[in-house]
């Protein structure tokens, strides 16, 4: 008996095969639809926003609860010696305030990644909500609450790389003016005014006169320290290699993380400059910190590092003189800062 085989499937015509990749097309787009749908319910059948009885108050340390997501706080005291927190915040993936209010970082689900800036008062009620593209980093609020800013990957996610864009915002709330990105600043680099279309801008933080700031800036594959000024709207470079700078609360001293090597897995230290001399001082930690640290005060700097027991992440806490040792200040915890009154 001879073997029987199926007979060749005829060839498909140059229609047939076009609408064979308009309908793969079109399955694929509309379960793409679905899991948006699917995220966006999900995220509407959560509470994201504030209890009744959360609000701002102090002297407490606030921070972004790894385990649900939302906005919590402990005893400032706590973040030495340990203590409960009290849950109840917004639903932020970064966080940072004042005494007189707060900006909460919310991720928009999507098939293209959006962000919700969310301004909040001192109850931490919405006030204002502004949707940027890309993904939330890096947040900011001045000591007095009326400046603000964040950070956004436009694409990448992560800075060890070189392949990836930011877009970094400033609003004031006093006047209502929005600055879109700070990639139109006039910068100077060594004395000359600087353009490249590869500029990038994120870690921003603002001096106590809301009109001196500081941030980074990357170009060429190197990164920089600006001071940067709101009133006329320029940032010239102080130093290269530095990263996510954060002003002392005595405005004399910029905590930031500095790459110190190529191991795309552990390329930062923690260093503090002195801002009258000059001055670099690494800090107790050793481990590679991607964050924009955040002071407790004068002497005490807060940062998140990848948790211990399937944690996200915890916040740890190191002196600001290059003495002592790290301490854990929050078990699943991130986005922490300190809350006077």
């Amino acid at each position: 008996m001879s073997a029987r085989f199926p007979k060749p499937a005829t060839p498909l015509g140059p229609r047939a095969r076009i609408a064979v990749v308009v309908a793969a097309v079109l399955l694929l787009a509309g379960g793409s639809v679905g899991y948006v749908m699917h995220a966006e319910q999900r995220t509407k059948g959560r509470q994201t926003e504030a209890d009744a009885s959360f609000a701002l108050g102090g002297p407490a340390l606030y921070f972004r609860d790894t385990a649900g997501g939302r906005v919590a706080h402990q005893p400032l005291t706590a973040a030495r010696t340990g203590g409960t927190r009290t849950r109840g915040g917004p639903a932020c993936d970064r966080f940072y305030a004042s005494d007189e209010g707060a900006l909460c970082l919310r991720a928009k689900p999507g098939v293209l990644p959006k962000t919700y800036a969310i301004v909040l008062d001192r109850r931490l009620r919405e006030k204002r909500r502004i949707t940027v593209p890309g993904v939330p980093t890096r947040a900011r609020v001045s000591a007095s609450g009326r400046m603000l800013s964040w950070t956004v990957f436009a694409t990448g996610d992560s800075y060890a790389t070189t392949s990836f864009s930011t877009r970094t915002a400033i609003l004031d709330l006093r006047t209502g003016y929005l600055i879109k990105s700070m990639e139109n600043i006039q910068l100077t680099i060594d004395g000359a005014r600087y353009h490249a279309p590869d500029v990038n801008y994120w870690g921003v933080t603002f001096a106590r006169d809301d009109n001196r700031f500081y941030a980074t800036v990357s170009t060429k594959g190197r990164t920089y320290l600006v001071e940067g000024n709101m009133r006329d709207w320029t940032a010239k470079a102080l130093r290269q290699n530095v990263e996510c700078p954060s002003l002392s609360p005595d405005n004399t001293r910029l905590a930031f993380k500095k790459k110190v090597s190529d191991d795309a897995a552990a390329p930062w230290r923690l260093y503090v400059l002195d801002l009258r001399t000059m001055r670099e001082t690494p800090l107790a930690e050793e481990h590679s910190v991607d964050d924009q640290a955040a002071w407790l005060d004068d002497g005490t700097l807060a940062y998140a590092l990848p948790g211990g027991g399937g944690r996200g992440s915890d916040i740890w806490t190191v002196p600001a003189d290059g003495t002592g040792t790290p301490r854990v200040a929050v078990k699943g915890g991130s986005s922490p800062v300190a809350v006077a009154g």
